[in-house]
């Protein structure tokens, strides 16, 4: 695999980023793992395995998309012939058959920037905030707008656009996505499992925080490329504003004078997650996940909008952004005491 690396990025993953570092072996040598201020011993057992580290200094505010630029820079820094890199969290495990059928679609297609797979949960049974990410990931397969944390880069086209913007909290894979397709690279989804991933999350406060991330992710990239050709992010945005704030401000604000006249529009959340769900069932959802995950679609408008108003309270009183972080920092279990994961079938587009 001569001219592909790797490049890791976690804080505080544990026992997560431990399983993640042994499906990295075949890159031993071309893989820096990235640590974004870690407590649990992430960087003295990423030395162990002989994994160049990069610690990033505390002084300038941690983001996924800093990480990534600063993982890269060192890897072609080690290994300045590499031509494709493989990005990954740390709370991922990569599948051993996504390598080489990455490899071979972007050696044999040229006008690619982008090669991403099928991002599986773990363990979807725990938590219904599991489930959720399970389904969200399950993405159409072809010709895609963007894609997440995990993925395979071409170093061309990543320095063409200047990597992810260091400067982003959220959202930053879309962002440089968008970049890059503007500059005629296109990005591509195969039907292929590349990675299994462990959200642990147990509790409703940590969708929620999940959840203000995005929304704070959906106005700063609005603000940042909302005039664009195809308004990015610029639906997304209204969308939260009218389900998350002004339909129930307008309802319930409104009750007294119109003797509650008003609490009808509340009726069209229903009619609008019939719609979601049909969406989702036009996607491939079985009839449950269709309805389980437009019900958490439509509340999910809530703490978005939340994290818009995060985003434009910062831009006005010109405070910095800081992360919103969802997860603890305790390790999970040793996965000798854990269930099996569940089997994976190549090709599978169903959780």
């Amino acid at each position: 695999m001569g001219n592909v690396g790797l490049v890791v990025i976690g804080r505080n993953e544990g026992q997560r980023l431990r399983r993640c570092l042994e499906s990295a072996a075949p890159f031993i040598g071309r893989a820096v793992y990235v640590d974004s201020g870690s407590t649990d011993g992430s960087v003295a057992y990423a030395r162990s395995r002989g994994i160049e580290v990069v610690e990033l200094d505390a002084a300038i505010p941690f983001t996924a998309a800093r990480a990534r630029n600063e993982g890269f820079a060192r890897l072609l820094h080690i290994a300045p012939d590499t031509d494709l890199v493989q990005f990954v969290d740390g709370d991922c495990e990569i599948v051993a058959s996504w390598w080489q059928m990455a490899i071979a679609v972007m050696e044999q297609r040229p006008e690619l920037a982008i090669v991403s797979g099928r991002r599986r949960e773990r363990f979807p049974e725990r938590s219904p905030y599991n489930r959720l990410c399970d389904i969200e990931w399950n993405t159409p397969v072809g010709e895609a707008d963007s894609c997440g944390g995990d993925s395979m880069v071409r170093v061309s086209s990543f320095r063409e656009v200047g990597g992810f913007n260091a400067a982003l909290i959220a959202g930053e894979e879309p962002e440089m996505c968008l970049r890059l397709r503007e500059k005629g690279w296109k990005i591509e989804r195969l039907d292929a499992e590349m990675t299994l991933h462990d959200a642990a999350m147990t509790r409703f406060s940590q969708w929620w925080r999940r959840e203000k991330r995005t929304g704070f992710a959906i106005a700063e990239g609005a603000t940042m490329h909302g005039k664009s050709a195809e308004r990015y992010r610029v639906k997304m945005h209204r969308s939260n504003w009218l389900w998350g704030a002004i339909v129930p401000v307008l309802a319930i604000g409104l009750a007294w004078w119109t003797r509650g006249i008003s609490l009808a529009l509340l009726g069209f959340y229903p009619v609008q997650w019939l719609r979601i769900q049909a969406s989702a069932r036009r996607r491939g959802l079985t009839p449950s996940d269709a309805r389980f995950f437009a019900a958490y679609l439509l509340l999910g408008k809530f703490p978005q909008v939340s994290g818009q108003l995060k985003y434009w309270f910062g831009r006005l009183s010109h405070r910095p952004s800081r992360l919103i972080e969802y997860k603890g920092t305790d390790a999970p279990p040793d996965p000798a005491q854990e269930p099996s994961a569940p089997a994976v079938k190549a090709g599978s587009m169903h959780p």
